[in-house]
């Protein structure tokens, strides 16, 4: 660590803050307490204890917003050249550099994970900007070859007004991967975040703002789902909604776009196979799989939550991953461990009740299994690294997302078997092949119904790859060149000579 980034950690751990924290909405470059006066905690998992207070918004602050943005759409973003948006987004990257040490603390806070993990994510948000910085002078359309006395082209315009619901896991990460692409095809954007996680949001729209951001063209409205995010998603002025989240959610979100017509991108989460055939690197597999399952404490929409392994190597590569598993340090996340903090209550329970139930009905618990704390405080949200060995195909931890460090494994016989569970569910978001053979590697990246298919590596692809799901996983996709397609409409003109 650097003694910048030590500093901001030492006062964190002694005084179980950081000062100057955002504590209002953030409309119209401005920031102002909501209409009614209300505010909210914010909650460190990793202690249990308020560490901020900030605004709760409402329908009257969604309005605002909403008609800041679309004002701010009107009069100025959507005449922005190209080059003064590229140029602001690159400008907002380096603005995030320079503050990463501050923005990592403050999402380990509100977050629960890792430092390390936060640390990552801040450098994620800066690669983010830099890309769709680089890419808002690229928007081109094309001509149409009808041939004879007519010209005929395609531009790209920005679709307006968009709202953004971001999920809780990964604040900083799911707002810029939305907003980015958004602002660099010249629409504007209000942000709902997390009510758990919303600090970093505010932060990073302030630092828009310096980078030169027009006032409007980023807002952020605090508030819960039903105070906030309900009203946005059913705006008139909103012309499209991107939501990460459950799937009940989803439809509800799906729903209100609906009665303006407005168009949406769902990402809805997973319960996504890794498949382990008996070829395969068995050690760079089980290495692999402890980031797959327990990065940010298994809380990830594209965790590799099932395993689906060829039975003539299920015994090693279980005794192997269950030793490094119970080796996983947990603690505070500003401690750094390997595991932090669960990110509410209200998930630990979620996650404890899918475990328990699993024990209840039979199913073994190979290594971990229950809750835990803090080892240094006896505090906090937490919950062991676990491994649910020979799971029935039908049973609900593999067929329902648990979202949290739990690994339900299947045992297969053969290929065909394997292809069989991986589809077994009614997600489709992301999945993972181990092989050493590519024939049966291009095979089953064919014929397994996911947005996502990696080979050897379970995090592969990065801000680049379009990532998004398949069945109740959503649709649309978000990251690399494609996500731009969410912001822009095409618009033809054809023209007699």
């Amino acid at each position: 660590m650097n003694a910048t980034l030590q500093d901001h950690v030492t006062q964190a751990l002694r005084t179980g803050t950081l000062p100057g924290l955002p504590d209002q909405l953030y409309i119209d470059g401005q920031w102002r307490p909501a209409a009614s006066g209300d505010r909210m905690e914010a909650v460190d998992p990793g202690t249990e204890r308020p560490f901020a207070a900030i605004a709760a918004g409402a329908i009257e602050d969604v309005d605002i917003a909403v008609t800041s943005s679309e004002r701010a759409y009107r009069d100025v973003w959507r005449h922005a050249p190209p080059s003064q948006r590229a140029t602001i987004l690159r400008k907002a990257a380096l603005l995030v550099r320079a503050r990463a040490a501050r923005l990592a603390v403050v999402e380990t806070l509100d977050c629960g994970k890792p430092l390390s993990e936060s640390l990552e994510d801040v450098e994620t948000v800066a690669r983010l900007l830099d890309y769709y910085g680089g890419a808002a002078d690229k928007l081109q359309g094309d001509t149409i070859p009808l041939g004879g006395n007519f010209v005929s082209y395609n531009q790209l315009e920005p679709v307006g007004v968009t709202a953004h619901i971001v999920p809780w896991n990964f604040p900083m990460f799911s707002m810029i991967r939305g907003v980015a692409p958004a602002l660099a095809a010249g629409c504007t954007t209000v942000v709902k975040p997390a009510e758990t996680t919303s600090i970093t949001a505010l932060l990073l729209a302030d630092i828009l703002s310096e980078a030169g951001l027009p006032p409007g063209v980023c807002n952020v409205v605090t508030g819960t789902g039903a105070a906030v995010g309900e009203p946005l998603s059913r705006h008139p002025s909103v012309r499209h909604v991107t939501f990460t989240g459950s799937v009940d959610t989803g439809r509800r979100v799906m729903r209100n776009a609906a009665q303006h017509i407005a168009s949406v991108t769902l990402e809805l989460g997973g319960k996504s196979p890794a498949i382990v055939l008996a070829d395969c690197d068995l050690d760079h597999a089980v290495e692999d799989m402890l980031e797959a399952i327990y990065l940010n404490a298994g809380q990830v929409c594209s965790a590799g939550s099932r395993l689906v392994i060829e039975r003539g190597a299920h015994a090693e590569f279980i005794e192997k991953f269950s030793a490094r598993a119970q080796a996983l340090t947990m603690g505070h996340g500003l401690k750094n461990p390997a595991i932090g903090a669960i990110n509410s209550h209200r998930q630990l329970d979620k996650i404890a009740a899918a475990v328990d139930g699993a024990r209840a009905r039979g199913i073994r618990a190979v290594t971990g299994g229950g809750r835990a704390t803090d080892p240094d405080s006896g505090t906090g949200w937490f919950f062991q690294p676990t491994v649910l060995d020979d799971v029935p195909a039908g049973d609900p931890v593999v067929q329902e997302e648990i979202f949290g460090p739990v690994l339900c494994v299947q045992i297969v016989d053969t290929i065909e078997d394997a292809l069989h569970a991986a589809n077994g569910t009614d997600y489709g978001l992301a999945a993972c092949i181990y092989t050493k053979d590519l024939q049966k590697a291009l095979g089953l990246a064919r014929d397994i119904d996911a947005g996502q298919i990696t080979v050897n590596q379970y995090f592969a692809g990065g801000i680049y790859t379009p990532f998004g799901g398949n069945k109740r996983s959503g649709f649309g996709r978000e990251k690399g060149l494609e996500a731009l397609r969410n912001y822009c409409r095409v618009k033809n003109v054809t023209i007699r000579i």
